[in-house]
């Protein structure tokens, strides 16, 4: 089985790539089940109703998010009633939404997409490490394909998230910081593991907001507007291959294709 994970998807720049690239991806590199991070594909800050339609549209079958999944209010009697589209596990359990999605691919192999916050440096939410125990305690026997998009700031926090689940998951590839990183590997136990794999959207940026803009902001520390840039685009994923029969990852390869 093979599953694309498409790293932070960031405004109009990161939409247009999936867009143009999703299907011949797909075809190209067989691929059983895609899932996104889409916490920055409004205008780079949080998602609407009808962008995440409109990934779900291109093919992706699970969106994640992180910290900014409530920057767009209208998404929070959406996230209720999508169970497609996925806000960290570890936030209080009266948070709207849930962190964690079971479902099967067209071939009817289960899988279960699991996401969770770090706490360093941001929101100081629900442990991560506590309840993706108690997520995994959860999810039914027959479900061994088991993702896990680990939304943090700091690489020890997630090489730490890494091997606490090595032999419990299939993967963890990390999301927030916009940077590839390139220690893609299969640990010990048959996880894959990613630190971070990245963003889709504008490379002419800083992390995809525009680079002028970002550059004043480090200069004078006004809090001045950023908006997403929009050249440059391209898409980084990570592609794993995993034994559906024992949910182990057989490699990783990190990736990224350019817009047009």
């Amino acid at each position: 089985m093979r599953i694309l994970f498409i790293g932070d998807i960031v405004g109009s720049a990161g939409r247009r790539v999936v867009a143009e690239r999703l299907a011949d991806i797909v075809a190209g590199e067989r691929i059983n089940l895609v899932v996104a991070n889409c916490e920055n594909a409004a205008a780079g800050f949080g998602i609407t109703p009808r962008l995440a339609d409109e990934l779900f549209g291109m093919g992706i079958q699970v969106l994640t998010s992180g910290n900014h999944i409530w920057d767009k209010k209208e998404i929070l009697p959406y996230i209720g009633r999508q169970p497609r589209l996925l806000r960290p596990a570890n936030y209080p359990a009266e948070t709207p939404g849930t962190g964690v999605f079971v479902g099967a691919t067209a071939a009817g192999v289960p899988y279960a997409v699991l996401n969770l916050q770090g706490r360093t440096y941001l929101p100081n939410i629900d442990c991560p490490f506590r309840r993706v125990d108690e997520a995994l305690n959860s999810l039914p026997a027959p479900v061994r394909i088991r993702l896990v998009d680990f939304h943090a700031e700091v690489t020890s926090e997630k090489i730490a998230f890494g091997w606490y689940l090595d032999g419990r998951v299939t993967a963890v590839v990390g999301t927030h910081t916009h940077v590839p990183t390139a220690d893609e590997r299969v640990l010990p136990g048959g996880t894959a593991y990613q630190t971070d794999v990245g963003m889709t959207g504008a490379y002419d940026s800083v992390i995809g907001v525009d680079k002028t803009a970002a550059i004043q902001r480090f200069l004078n520390s006004m809090p001045n507007r950023l908006e997403p840039a929009l050249l440059d685009a391209r898409l980084s994923a990570a592609v794993i291959e995993a034994d559906e029969a024992t949910g182990r990852a057989v490699w990783i390869r990190r990736q990224m294709w350019n817009g047009s």
